[in-house]
């Protein structure tokens, strides 16, 4: 088909992606009729997908009963990687065609990857706080030593997914000069050079996650897996919370079992007030909002491919499909 009646969409929130910082040009030059909802009230969700043909959403759930209702709608189009916030069931089920984005933040998300590294292997945060109290300046030397420092240099990085994300890692640890080590996907996985988990993780001086959430992967990081890990060994996960148990990570941190973590996503998020990691106020702990995939240059991309998968679709062709 071509063209199939593409009119009218809607974005339910918008808010999550522009901060009046990017250009939606090439959204409006693909349809006709937008509606922009910084976040759409669920209680105002049905009446804003009632007339529309394409929806976009990043986080706003939509489930059975919301695709049933939406008469016109013909596609979701998802301003992310994952499709948790879709019920696809219901989609195929109502002949709605879904579609994502792939690929568009991988240079935001590898820089991040290295600051959360950097800052834990070069200690930043103790010693930009020690130079703000003062420590510095009542030094008997020109520079302080208090805590150690770690170079990169001839470690091993153990990589947890190997997609567009893990490549990307690999690729800049290799450039340190750091070993690489990847971790087989599941029991079947026989493709050489990768190993089990539980065989990589004594290896690694760091472990980076970069692997979806699924039943299968959800707390793959617990406090087995945390306790065949190096006393010196470093996690970094930019993936999604669920990934690693929060429980067993404090614990293991607190009794610096591990000597940090770097996590730029959470469980819940955002977290209610109080929430256990957020409490712990640990040092070798580092917590970031989910911002690694949010460069202005990459929330641009996400928005420019989000048009071109409309525009493909008025010509007939499924882009990205899910």
């Amino acid at each position: 088909m071509s063209d199939p009646g593409i009119r009218s969409a809607v974005f339910l929130d918008l808010d999550s992606i522009d901060r009046d910082d990017l250009d939606l040009s090439k959204l409006n030059a693909v349809v006709d009729s937008w509606q922009w909802h910084g976040l759409v009230k669920e209680s105002e969700l049905n009446e804003a997908l009632v007339s529309a043909d394409v929806v976009v959403s990043n986080k706003v759930m939509l489930a059975d009963d919301h695709l049933t209702r939406a008469g016109n709608l013909k596609l979701v189009c998802i301003a992310a990687t994952g499709t948790n916030n879709i019920d696809l069931e219901a989609a195929a089920r109502n002949n709605i065609a879904v579609c994502n984005v792939h690929g568009y933040a991988t240079p935001s998300v590898v820089q991040h990857v290295f600051t959360l590294l950097l800052a834990l292997t070069t200690r930043f945060n103790e010693y930009t706080c020690a130079v703000k109290q003062g420590a510095w300046s009542k030094s008997n030397f020109f520079c302080l030593l208090d805590y150690p420092i770690r170079e990169l240099e001839g470690k091993t990085i153990g990589i947890v997914g190997y997609g567009h994300l893990g490549r990307a890692v690999a690729k800049v640890a290799e450039a340190f000069g750091m070993k690489v080590v990847l971790a087989k996907r599941n029991s079947e996985d026989q493709r050489p050079g990768r190993c089990a988990l539980h065989d990589l993780l004594p290896q690694v001086d760091v472990l980076s996650l970069h692997c979806p959430l699924t039943e299968e992967t959800r707390g793959m990081i617990g406090a087995d897996e945390l306790a065949l890990m190096k006393k010196d060994a470093v996690l970094i996960n930019t993936a999604r919370g669920g990934l690693v148990d929060e429980y067993a990570l404090l614990e293991s941190l607190k009794a610096q079992q591990i000597a940090g973590a770097g996590l730029d996503v959470l469980e819940k998020e955002p977290p209610p007030p109080g929430y256990p990691l957020l409490k712990a106020d640990l040092p070798n702990l580092i917590i970031t909002p989910h911002t690694a995939w949010a460069s202005r240059e990459s929330r641009q991309r996400l928005l420019d491919e989000i048009a071109l998968n409309i525009e493909a679709f008025k010509a007939g062709e499924l882009r990205n499909a899910v």
